[in-house]
């Protein structure tokens, strides 16, 4: 009955506008993951670092502390810009000393409040900054505690130190050696 009423040619402009507009509705666009902006994308680690192991954390403090292993305490929320372009230098940290240092990184969100922490918990460091990286000696001295951005090679100056490694112009310079897409080794250049 529509298509005695109406001209053939209408239908046959309208039919591909409604179809192209419900498959937007049943189709939506995928997700875009931006760096430059405060919304929740997921899990900063996975999205800007493509590293899901670094959530939750092998260790706790306490346990690292009692291991007496250097901390590397990494203050963050998913939902904030600083903290997604700081996650890949979070995951290179994991690369270099992952296997002798515990990396903990906290959403400050999952923070408990109270009055008053214990070097052993995680709220005694934070200073309500964020991206904020503490590292902590074996002894559990804090040794640096830095808000904002950082550089890679800050952090590594300092656990350099702590483990007594030479600078890095007096070392051997590591890179990444890719033998297959799941796993790398680290060798000196030639």
């Amino acid at each position: 009955m529509l298509a005695s009423r109406c001209p053939s040619h209408l239908i046959s402009f309208l039919l591909p506008c409604l179809l192209l507009i419900a498959s937007f509705c049943l189709f939506p666009p995928a997700a875009v993951a931006d760096l430059n902006n405060d919304r929740f994308d997921g899990n900063i680690f996975v999205v800007y670092a493509g590293n899901g192991s670094l959530v939750p954390p092998r260790l706790t403090l306490k346990q690292s502390l009692a291991r007496q292993m250097p901390v590397i305490l990494v203050y963050y929320l998913d939902d904030n810009s600083d903290c997604k372009k700081f996650a890949p230098v979070v995951s290179r940290l994991q690369e270099f000393y992952g296997r002798v240092a515990s990396i903990i990184p906290v959403n400050v969100d999952s923070i408990t409040m109270k009055e008053e922490y214990q070097p052993d918990e995680v709220g005694y460091y934070y200073r309500g900054a964020i991206p904020q990286t503490v590292i902590l000696a074996q002894n559990g001295n804090k040794v640096f505690d830095e808000v904002g951005l950082i550089e890679f090679e800050q952090a590594d100056g300092v656990l350099r130190r702590l483990f007594g490694l030479l600078p890095p112009t007096k070392s051997t310079t590591l890179k990444r050696e890719s033998f297959n897409e799941f796993n790398s080794e680290f060798v000196g250049e030639n």
